[in-house]
């Protein structure tokens, strides 16, 4: 029967695993942060193989301070940037370039546009990060 529960946190700066007996209480905890890069003002990137390799080290690192291996884990909660976009090749499942940051400005442009248009950009300021990331692929959204 498996003895514990695990949360997976990928996070903005880093990635956690926290594995907890059935009482709720924490067995072991690993985090590793992961490298932000900033290749012009206001855009923000991620490595998704660095993130990757992050959630792979920190899983199994919590198992091994814990004692414990996949087959001890009842369940598993995930959580994540949500709003971080990457673009897999769907031939060799590599990624085609960085992850783009919910926090980065280079479609800003865009969105603004669309909420001009009263399109789909045209969301409440709080919603702007989420909507500037579905425009991605509009002409230019990606050019250096």
């Amino acid at each position: 029967m498996a003895k514990y529960s695990a949360a997976l946190d990928q996070g903005t700066t880093s990635t956690r695993c926290m594995v907890f007996d059935h009482g709720g209480r924490v067995v072991s905890v690993v985090q590793k942060e992961h490298e932000q890069i900033y290749p012009k003002p206001g855009w923000v990137e991620h490595d998704p193989k660095e993130i990757w390799a992050r959630t792979q080290e920190v899983m199994d690192e919590a198992l091994s301070a814990a004692g414990a291996t996949a087959d001890d884990i009842a369940g598993l909660g995930i959580t994540n940037q949500r709003e971080t976009t990457v673009v897999w090749d769907r031939n060799t499942g590599e990624p085609v370039m960085n992850a783009i940051v919910w926090q980065d400005t280079r479609t800003d442009k865009l969105v603004d546009e669309f909420a001009r248009d009263g399109g789909p950009g045209s969301l409440p300021r709080a919603d702007r990060p989420a909507a500037g990331h579905l425009f991605l692929g509009a002409e230019g959204a990606l050019d250096p």
